[in-house]
């Protein structure tokens, strides 16, 4: 067996196995619909009886696993529904025929089969057959459901048939060896009269009909069974099917403490036994383990009668001993080069159990020896699953990181060089997946507040494998997003060299598509927030620059008299007073007159290792925020502008309100800012208040702005986003609410 099913959990030893596959042409939204509703009756109470048979659907399923149905007999394909499209009564015959030649596939395993038939009409559809079905079309089949649940009832016979032969076997010491495919070859010339052999081959059996006892929804007979075939194999060192017995012995087991399942399906299974009687006799766990005596095998080999054994033999494993039991299988696997396949799953379905039980560092222990299990010449898309899976069970016991670091190999191996045509966008999908493990947001917010999270290393190399992957998947803009990330969140971790080189990778990408920003939404419903570059240049200080002496506007008397007010008819008011002055200290100490000009000044500095411009800053729109509270901070952040094409830095300023404003003139269009290594520099922004409203609160926000490039002189930069403030000046127009004039000095 070389192909491994990564889903696989200990309840699937519980259930029977039927393929479900297309057959001719068929459309594939219709057949996964078909699909859909055959895949829904997942259990069925049997009629007559207490028990509950499961099923296991698969539309694919390899014909080489199905040799192993004998070793384990969940793997084996006891059903089969084929879908077909057929019009006409002549294609009948032919569409017959291919049913009978995809039965052929399975033959030897098939309880039963089914054909669903869609599009056929008249006298060969009125036929009445048990296994196949007519329907006019896709749409048009209301008793699908019902019809599986008939063939999951035929199923079920020839499971308890067989179930009971094999219990009843009165074949004395001629005891069928029961062989997995490699041993086949072993076995030929044995001395088949010994001991040894015989033994052999009543262990095997044991083992086998526990399984068949587990289908068929008797746990307490299976639990017999399977603690037979442990004493009978462990005597004559049967170590492959001892292991098959063990983990049988711990699915039941598992079944038992956990009906719910451990595939994270709750609620989704009920416990299977065979009767109410039955299951009265289940044993507490921990409960005293009594071993079982040989001698309970009859003469004839296989003893029909088990009752008297369950009072005697060791019941249901305690959940540590599950663990154990697990661990001897696992390691009796592990003798045979050809059950990696086998040792492989168990591990997965061990991990799962270990998961509900919380124990998340000997989960780990076992999916470090998957890691380790050779399965031969894997092909990529099976090797891209099997990292996916052991990403997923790692993040099921809550090794984030390490789950992080499998899914990211996984990303590789969507891309390697042996693959004729690399899955660039599964391998970013991928990547995407592997931040939160690495403790990586994509959001510039988050890394605003507090200390840095994570490995800045890793994180460095992720997000430039993003960069890459982007490019590759020929979004140039995502990868312009991506390097502009890297340079905000992780300047603090670049050397001089990388900075220049993350620059210049910046300016190239930048040349094809400029950045923005514009939120970007992924086809996956992930968003991309905009990139600020509040770190090129660092603004280091905000500061309003107050007006000359000489023009400094002062309070005039009013004509009422000092103190009073015409806007309030209360004459005197301490109340009022104390508020007004509460209010007052937390304005700045700072008046704007109307057409008055107004400086604020920014200290910037330059953490690059080489220089930066701020050239040619254009006319371009701002807009004033109006508040009637002052915030009572100086500066907070507002203002994003970032670059042009070719690596300049643009700063631009012009405000706009219904009471405020600057004419385009009023601004120069070849201001310039150079910034050496390690200068730092003044910038003085001038404003003028124009209106004719109170004006409270001035704020500046951000607006997003893009140049053409121009070519620098020294080390190139690229698209950039600039940290200003928001400078909140308390502002009066001549005639305020409370009648006071304020006029200007010359």
């Amino acid at each position: 067996m070389s192909v491994p099913d990564y889903m696989q959990c200990a309840e699937d030893h519980q259930t029977v196995l039927v393929v479900v596959q297309p057959m001719g042409i068929v459309p594939e939204d219709q057949f996964f619909r078909i699909y859909k509703r055959i895949t829904s009756v997942c259990q069925v109470s049997i009629r007559d009886s207490q028990r509950v048979l499961f099923i296991r659907y698969r539309h694919h399923y390899p014909p080489e696993n199905n040799d192993w149905g004998d070793f384990q007999t969940h793997r084996k394909v006891v059903g089969l529904i084929s879908v077909t499209s057929c019009t006409t009564a002549k294609e009948w015959p032919q569409t017959s025929d291919r049913f009978h030649g995809q039965k052929e596939v399975f033959g030897s395993t098939l309880y039963d089969s089914r054909l669903l038939v869609f599009g056929l009409q008249g006298e060969v559809a009125e036929q009445q057959r048990t296994d196949v079905a007519f329907y006019p079309s896709y749409d048009d089949c209301p008793d699908v459901e019902k019809r599986v649940e008939d063939f999951v009832e035929s199923i079920f016979i020839v499971l308890e048939s067989k179930r009971l032969d094999r219990a009843t076997d009165k074949s004395g010491d001629k005891i069928q060896l029961l062989c997995v495919p490699f041993e086949k070859k072993d076995f030929v010339g044995l001395d088949t009269d010994s001991r040894h052999y015989k033994k052999r081959c009543q262990g095997r059996m044991r083992k086998h009909v526990g399984d068949l006892c587990l289908q068929a929804g008797m746990l307490q007979d299976a639990l017999v069974h399977y603690h037979m075939a442990v004493e009978l194999l462990r005597s004559v060192n049967d170590f492959l099917w001892l292991g098959a017995a063990l983990e049988g012995l711990c699915s039941a087991s598992v079944i038992f403490h956990y009906p719910g399942g451990t595939a994270g399906k709750s609620g989704a299974r009920k416990p299977g036994v065979s009767s109410a009687a039955d299951a009265g006799k289940r044993h507490r766990p921990g409960a005293q383990e009594v071993l079982i005596d040989p001698g309970a095998l009859t003469t004839n080999g296989i003893s029909a009668d088990t009752s008297t054994e369950i009072g005697r033999a060791k019941n249901c494993l305690s959940q540590e001993d599950i663990i154990e039991k697990y661990k001897e299988a696992i390691s009796n696997y592990g003798k045979y080069k050809s059950a990696g396949v086998i040792e492989l799953e168990t591990c997965i379905k061990a991990v799962r159990v270990l998961a509900i039980q919380k124990r998340a560092m000997e989960a780990s222990e076992f999916l470090q020896n998957a890691v380790y299990i050779n399965l031969g010449q894997l092909s990529e898309e099976e090797k891209i699953q099997r990292y996916s899976v052991l990403s997923e069970l790692y993040e099921l016991i809550g090794f984030h990181r390490k789950s992080a670091f499998f899914k990211r190999v996984a990303a590789m191996q969507c891309v390697a060089p042996t693959i004729p045509e690399p899955g660039w966008k599964a391998c970013y999908k991928l990547l995407l997946e592997t931040l939160p493990g690495y403790s990586l947001s994509l959001d510039p917010k988050d890394f605003s507040k507090g200390t840095h999270r994570g490995w800045a290393a890793v994180q460095l190399r992720l997000l430039h494998e993003l960069v890459y992957a982007s490019r590759r998947m020929g979004n140039p803009g995502l990868s312009v997003r991506h390097l502009s990330f890297l340079l905000q969140t992780m300047l603090d971790f670049l050397s001089d060299q990388e900075k220049k080189e993350v620059t210049q990778s910046l300016e190239n990408y930048t040349s094809k598509c400029p950045g923005g920003m514009e939120v970007i939404s992924l086809p996956d419903g992930l968003k991309l927030p905009p990139v600020p570059f509040t770190k090129l240049p660092i603004v280091r200080s905000v500061s309003l620059l107050n007006l000359p002496v000489s023009l400094r506007p002062h309070k005039v008397k009013s004509l009422l008299g000092q103190g009073m007010s015409s806007a309030s008819p209360f004459i005197y008011s301490p109340i009022t007073i104390h508020s007004r002055g509460d209010e007052r200290s937390k304005k700045i100490d700072f008046q704007w007159v109307q057409g008055d000009v107004c400086e604020v000044q920014l200290m910037v500095y330059n953490p690059m290792p080489f220089e930066l411009r701020v050239e040619n800053m254009p006319k371009m729109m701002e807009h004033f925020k109006f508040s009637s509270l002052l915030s009572g901070k100086n500066a907070t952040e507002c203002i994003n502008t970032f670059t042009n094409l070719r690596g300049f830095y643009a700063l631009y300023f012009l405000f706009w309100s219904r009471s405020a404003h600057l004419s385009s003139e009023d601004l120069s269009t070849s201001v310039s800012l150079q910034l050496f290594n390690g200068e730092t520099q003044q910038l003085t922004i001038t404003l003028e208040n124009i209106g004719t409203e109170m004006l409270n609160t001035l704020e500046l926000t951000s607006k997003t702005l893009s140049t053409k490039g121009t070519r620098s002189t020294q080390s190139e930069c690229r698209p950039a986003l600039y940290r200003a403030v928001n400078a909140t000046a308390f502002l009066r127009r001549r005639t305020s609410c409370n009648g006071t004039e304020v006029q200007r000095l010359r």
